[in-house]
């Protein structure tokens, strides 16, 4: 008996989430299908019938985490993008900027965890990295008052004090300076808003 189309969606979705994990705590050339499969519980085999090969998986992994384990983040950040202002933008930047998500490897946004890779990897990969910096941008944007004439410059670079600072702290792992960092860049953005 062939498996319902509800069934196929939930076991792509399941190894998409595996991957994306993987893919954050190894990075793309350190996790093969075979890792991806056996943490979802798995065959190789069943790999094929969602996915063509591991960049097209990759490229899924990305897109996955704005509604997936994003959605999740924001929600538990308080980050509300249907009340946007400053609040929300506070608490964005304190949720994005803590060092729960700075520790949460695995979970991270992938803008924090895979920059390298995805410098080189393909272009629909890229347009997935792409997509996320846009939503995070429009979240800054949508938040910023709306008589401010230079609100994408803010919240271009709202974004990229927050993920910059994140990226560099994240590469000093368990030291003090990783810490300083990310508290810097938490304080600095903050106090872009007053």
């Amino acid at each position: 008996m062939p498996y319902s189309a509800e069934h196929k969606r939930q076991t792509r979705a399941k190894i998409v989430e595996c991957a994306r994990m993987l893919f954050n705590r190894h990075g793309f050339q350190d996790v093969t299908i075979d890792m991806v499969m056996e943490n979802a519980g798995l065959t190789r085999g069943g790999f094929y019938n969602h996915f063509r090969n591991k960049e097209e998986l990759y490229q899924a992994a990305v897109s996955s985490f704005l509604h997936g384990r994003g959605a999740e983040w924001r929600r538990d950040a308080g980050v509300d993008p249907e009340s946007p202002g400053h609040v929300m933008m506070r608490q964005m930047i304190s949720g994005y900027l803590s060092p729960e998500h700075l520790g949460d490897i695995e979970g991270q946004c992938p803008m924090i965890a895979l920059p390298s890779d995805i410098a080189r990897a393909n272009p629909q990969v890229q347009e997935s990295y792409r997509q996320l910096l846009e939503a995070m941008v429009g979240l800054f944007e949508n938040g910023l008052a709306t008589d401010l004439t230079d609100r994408r410059q803010q919240a271009l670079s709202l974004a990229a004090l927050c993920v910059g600072g994140m990226v560099i702290a994240r590469s000093l792992p368990d030291s003090g300076l990783a810490e300083e960092v990310r508290t810097a860049a938490q304080d600095y953005a903050l106090s872009q808003l007053d």
